[in-house]
């Protein structure tokens, strides 16, 4: 199986879902990071050398837009989620296409992660069997996770050691510690989310969980909830739409935000 995971930015992939992703990638499936933007044109340099070296750490494939799309809070919005769509649309036709998308949610409130969440929206909605999507959040929340990955000290290690290939945004953010953080967190609250509020705890100190939608006779489907399987990640989506709150607008559309 392909998956193809589609970054805002250049370290979202060891951000938004890194140990789903690692635990893909040990099954055997192929696992491709496409960075659409690379920040700011005077860091371009140094942020394409840190995500070469990241994925090769991590052992995945990489795929960087060119020209990089800008997507910095002055840059033109309606431009770069236009060329997203463009690039998530020819990686759908290329010779080799994806079974999978891993990406944000359209709900995320960084505006770049919004615009590529709407990105992956508009081109698999348009697709008559698009392949399933599986949404992660950074900044905003998952109202409806529906897989989730466990894991150990170290995997968080593995996730550490390729995030710390971004030595530069690591050094504004450390994005280290929110994942580490995350995962201990999500430990405590994901099965009652995901299962019911009642369900018993995760047998885990560590996980993270990513929302699936499946596009089915012209409606969003919500994925079953469940633990991942690695082997075989893909699964019969439930019978419940989600259309409504996948088209719906974002909170920050909603409330407003920094560079709203």
């Amino acid at each position: 199986m392909r998956v193809l995971h589609v970054s805002p930015h250049p370290d979202d992939d060891l951000v938004g879902a890194p140990a789903t992703l690692m635990a893909l990638r040990d099954a055997g499936h192929e696992v491709v990071n496409l960075a659409l933007s690379l920040g700011r044109p005077a860091d371009h340099d140094r942020r394409r050398a840190e995500v070469e070296e990241a994925c090769r750490r991590a052992r995945f494939g990489l795929v960087i837009t060119e020209p990089p799309i800008a997507m910095s809070a002055t840059d033109d919005r309606a431009d770069a989620e236009e060329r997203a769509r463009r690039q998530i649309g020819m990686a759908l036709d290329g010779a080799d296409p994806p079974d999978l998308i891993v990406g944000p949610t359209p709900h995320d409130v960084h505006h770049a992660h919004e615009l590529t969440g709407r990105a992956i929206r508009d081109v698999l909605g348009a697709r008559e069997a698009p392949p399933a999507w599986w949404m992660w959040a950074i900044w905003g929340d998952l109202p409806f996770p529906t897989v989730v990955t466990t894991f150990d000290d170290a995997r968080g290690g593995d996730i550490t050691d390729a995030l710390s290939a971004h030595e530069g945004e690591m050094a504004r953010t450390d994005h280290r510690v929110h994942v580490d953080a995350r995962s201990r967190l999500t430990a405590i609250t994901a099965a009652e989310k995901m299962f019911g509020f009642g369900a018993p705890a995760l047998a885990a100190d560590r996980a993270e969980v990513v929302t699936e939608v499946v596009r089915t006779d012209g409606s969003w489907l919500l994925g079953a909830p469940r633990a991942l399987d690695a082997a075989n990640p893909l699964a019969r989506p439930t019978a419940r739409p989600v259309d409504a709150w996948l088209d719906s607008p974002s909170p920050r559309d909603l409330g407003g935000g920094p560079y709203s």
